[in-house]
């Protein structure tokens, strides 16, 4: 009853800190502004998009709902997924190069000699000396260079100005006219982009889009829609284990987490979202280290399935303490039962602001509840909790959130239906695309979906899926428009039109840049010609984005 009581407190009091004013800006004040384009978000495609209106010399303001600036690239994902290097150019290549330049300085090296780090990535090298990139940093570091980036182009940034979403989107004649956010300010424009993850002012100006799995038929696929049977990655359980509390009888109930619905039919498609969760920067280093501490809320019912799975032998607790700078790592899921919180994810989307804060509240229990279990509980193997006594809390990352990251990992939630939906075919190269405005090469990976009761009466989980693309692949100009109907004014880099499984590639940090930049230009040149965005011919748009050194072709 406690839990719940101070659970219900502290959501009380993170809804308190929703916008009702406005906080930490860095541009002058007034109600309405006016630019000729409009960037709505905080990603790291927004960044870089605005970067790229600012290089052609147009006007542009980043409006972010959130106060730091980055998205994930800043909020904890620091051992970036990559693929294939040789296909991240322009600005996006830029960004990886300033952070090697930022390594190169012995001061950013506190904790650790660069000579001890090693030289480790996903893939790839970490630090790469020949081409001068670095694709593993600290979020602290990752955070800098976004913040010099807008310094540098003189970017006017609004912090913490949510969207109206309910009528704070003014369109006329399927052209955006302007945008209110809920503190009141408006903002016109001649192109907007959307740049969040979650794809708010896509929605609010009444382009179509979509949210869960898309069944195999809709596009021809095979490896969207539910996948029960399809076990990738290691993720899911190995050995039979009851997901009822007292084990093997149903009239008990089940364990906190498992879904007693039915997965659905294998192929057929469903509102359900893959999981998300924080990634977390810990640190090994005593004298930066934070203690981790039993949450008040702890309740160690939520970790009884996991009792389970250490009992049936599983010990990889640590498979996924991905090394970073400064003895400190980017923790993601691992195993059966890990990080991502399987199922609680559903409703994010599109929730409102009010529900999503207390999503996340309720993720953030999750997962600090997991790491005290971790180190504390007595069913978890004694070696496992010597070594979580070495790990805490970095004191230098996210210091005005309690240590904690300031972004979710929002995986996935709205993908817009426009001009052209990117699906696993063209992803797997057996499909064509004639106007490419980017590449990836990143596996087509969707993290678990749901945790389900097999007729055999035992737990598993569903929708992890880790197919390779053969080569890399295109990304098609049309992906990132609505149709012409909905709106010609407005560009949607992240949450783009794709399917479910194709976002599984097309969702890594790096291309949200790649087409942040390529989004930003195609909105110059329509300004430029007094167009809208789907009258430019792709040649032009293809010619400029050459000469700023973005990759679009093998």
């Amino acid at each position: 009853m406690k839990a719940k009581l101070f659970f219900s407190f502290c959501l009380i009091a993170m809804l308190s800190l929703l916008p009702s004013c406005n906080t930490a800006q860095n541009s002058p004040g007034g109600k309405s502004h006016s630019a000729d384009v409009i960037i709505y978000g905080g990603t790291s495609s927004a960044v870089i998009a605005a970067v790229q209106v600012a290089q052609m010399g147009k006007k542009v303001i980043l409006v972010s709902p959130d106060k730091h600036l980055g998205g994930l690239t800043a909020g904890g994902l620091g051992w970036t997924d990559t693929g294939n290097k040789a296909v991240i150019g322009g600005l996006t290549r830029n960004f990886y190069h300033r952070l090697f330049l930022h390594y190169q300085d012995d001061n950013a090296w506190k904790w650790q000699k660069k000579s001890e780090y090693g030289n480790k990535g996903q893939g790839n090298v970490a630090i790469d000396g020949e081409n001068r990139t670095m694709w593993i940093f600290e979020p602290s570091a990752a955070e800098k260079v976004f913040e010099a980036l807008v310094t540098e182009y003189e970017i006017p940034v609004y912090r913490e100005e949510y969207l109206d979403r309910e009528k704070g989107v003014s369109v006329k004649e399927g052209v955006i006219q302007s945008i209110t956010t809920l503190s009141g300010l408006s903002f016109q424009a001649k192109a907007f982009i959307d740049a969040t993850y979650e794809g708010d002012l896509m929605a609010a100006a009444g382009v179509s889009y979509t949210v869960g799995r898309e069944a195999n038929a809709l596009y021809g696929e095979k490896w969207n829609g539910v996948q029960t049977g399809v076990l990738h990655h290691g993720h899911h359980f190995i050995s039979d284990i009851s997901p009822y509390v007292i084990p093997g009888d149903p009239s008990s109930g089940v364990l906190p987490g498992i879904s007693t619905g039915d997965p659905g039919r294998f192929g057929e498609g469903d509102h359900r979202v893959q999981a998300y969760c924080f990634r977390m920067c810990l640190t090994d280093h005593p004298d930066n280290r934070v203690a981790i501490t039993r949450p008040p809320d702890y309740d160690s019912t939520q970790y009884e399935l996991l009792r389970r799975v250490f009992a049936s032998g599983w010990k990889e607790v640590f498979g996924k303490f991905d090394p970073i700078p400064n003895h400190k790592t980017d923790v993601n899921n691992h195993g059966p039962f890990s990080t991502d919180n399987i199922g609680m994810s559903y409703d994010y989307p599109e929730a409102s602001y009010a529900k999503r804060r207390e999503i996340i509240l309720e993720h953030t229990s999750y997962q600090k509840g997991l790491l005290w279990f971790l180190s504390s509980d007595p069913a978890v193997p004694a070696d496992i909790r010597e070594k979580m006594s070495h790990w805490g809390y970095s004191k230098d990352e996210f210091t005005d959130n309690g240590y904690w990251p300031h972004q979710i990992y929002v995986r996935e939630a709205r993908r817009m239906v426009g001009e052209y939906v990117m699906t696993e075919n063209e992803v797997l190269g057996l499909n064509t695309v004639d106007q490419p405005v980017g590449m990836g090469s990143y596996t087509m990976d969707s993290h678990n979906v749901q945790r389900y009761i097999k007729e055999d009466g035992y737990v598993q989980n569903e929708g992890d899926i880790g197919v390779h693309p053969r080569d890399p692949y295109q990304i098609d100009m049309r992906s990132i428009m609505p149709s012409q109907k909905e709106c010609s004014n407005l560009l949607v880099p992240v949450c783009l039109s794709c399917s479910h499984i194709a976002f599984g590639s097309i969702r890594m940090e790096p291309v949200f840049m790649i087409l942040g930049q390529s989004a930003a230009t195609l909105a110059v040149l329509a300004i430029e010609k007094g167009k809208g965005i789907h009258e430019i011919p792709y040649d032009e748009l293809r010619l400029r984005l050459l000469e700023d050194g973005q990759v679009l072709e093998n």
